[in-house]
């Protein structure tokens, strides 16, 4: 009689545990694996549901998770003008700081079209948002990183409020992706 209730206890357990996971409920993101969740005033906005939402970025490598979210279209545009997406889905442990549609705004408009017109000079802009190591947010506090790029970039800020090249202000921070962490930016950083 106790083997049998034994028995039931373990079936039991396994099944509270295995059945959650077969549904995907409690697989666990880079951002659980991490200990980090995405922080900064503009996660707010930033749908945690649906294509783009912030669970959904989790499943996929950055290019492809960035195409989904409809707050980095002109991004996702942009890398694909460049050629970078094979780049960026293939690269692991890297950390984009990934402007805003609001960041490429900020640009007028020729300057924008002349940018995306002009491939060698667009993956110039955007290599220098990308560093080859996942930047943690206590790294954020006064760091100093080398972009694939070749050029430098400094953050600074504390808690939740952070900023690039003492100009763009991190928006969203700590999004998990399958291979990238990623940072929303609300400007567009220009190498040197």
């Amino acid at each position: 009689m106790n083997i049998t209730r034994i028995r039931r206890s373990v079936l039991a357990a396994s099944a509270a545990v295995v059945f959650p996971v077969a549904l995907g409920i409690a697989a666990p993101t880079a951002s659980a694996e991490s200990g980090s969740q995405p922080f900064g005033p503009g996660c707010s906005s930033v749908p945690k549901e649906g294509t783009g939402g912030l669970n959904d970025m989790a499943n996929d490598p950055v290019a492809t998770a960035a195409a989904k979210n409809p707050e980095l279209a002109t991004l996702a545009a942009a890398v694909k003008a460049a050629g970078l997406t094979d780049t960026l889905n293939q690269s692991q442990n890297i950390t984009v700081f990934a402007p805003t549609n609001a960041a490429f705004e900020k640009i007028p408009k020729s300057d924008l079209n002349a940018l995306l017109a002009n491939t060698a000079q667009l993956k110039k802009v955007l290599t220098y948002h990308v560093v080859d190591k996942k930047i943690t947010q206590n790294e954020l506090a006064k760091g100093d990183f080398k972009t694939l790029e070749g050029s430098s970039i400094t953050t600074s800020g504390s808690g939740d409020s952070f900023t690039v090249n003492n100009t763009a202000k991190i928006v969203c921070g700590g999004i998990p992706t399958a291979n990238a962490t990623v940072e929303l930016i609300d400007t567009v950083l220009m190498p040197k």
